[in-house]
């Protein structure tokens, strides 16, 4: 497993290195991988914190695992988690698993006795639940794949 080095920062904190490769991997993920047009840059990042996963790959420092985190009340009710990405090339080593792990952890820390809603792709239901969310609502479609509201 590749062993990440996380960065934890406000919109900004982040450098414009930092920023670019975060647009660039959440591009290839959802836009180009998952062929899904739709607007990324949406106008939230700046109320959102960011979790940054960061591992080396062949000697060259690769942003790797992503995800970003609402304070309550900015999209839900609830402190919330979204964009949440590992590259296609760090996939099957558990980065995901860490990336999940630790944006709860933060977010815990941040919004204690607080709970956490995600929009979760609709086929990883089960890998969500392994982490405490259950569902809450019922399937819809946002921007062309179904996803489900769910609760931790």
């Amino acid at each position: 497993m590749t062993k990440l080095e996380w960065q934890w920062a406000e919109f900004g904190q982040l450098d414009g290195a930092s920023w670019y490769e975060v647009l660039r991997v959440r591009q290839d993920v959802f836009v180009l991988e998952q062929q899904c047009l739709y607007p990324d840059i949406d106008g939230a990042d700046p109320r959102a914190y960011h979790l940054l996963g960061w591992g080396e790959v062949e000697g060259q420092r690769q942003l790797l695992a992503y995800l970003r985190c609402f304070a309550p009340g900015e999209k839900y009710a609830e402190a919330s988690l979204g964009r949440v990405l590992t590259v296609r090339s760090a996939r099957g080593a558990g980065l995901g698993k860490l990336l999940l792990a630790e944006g709860i952890r933060r977010a815990e820390l941040l919004f204690p006795h607080c709970a956490i809603r995600i929009s979760a792709q609709e086929h990883l239901q089960a890998y969500y639940g392994s982490f405490g969310f259950l569902p809450v609502s019922g399937i819809y479609m946002e921007d062309g794949i179904p996803h489900i509201e769910m609760l931790r």
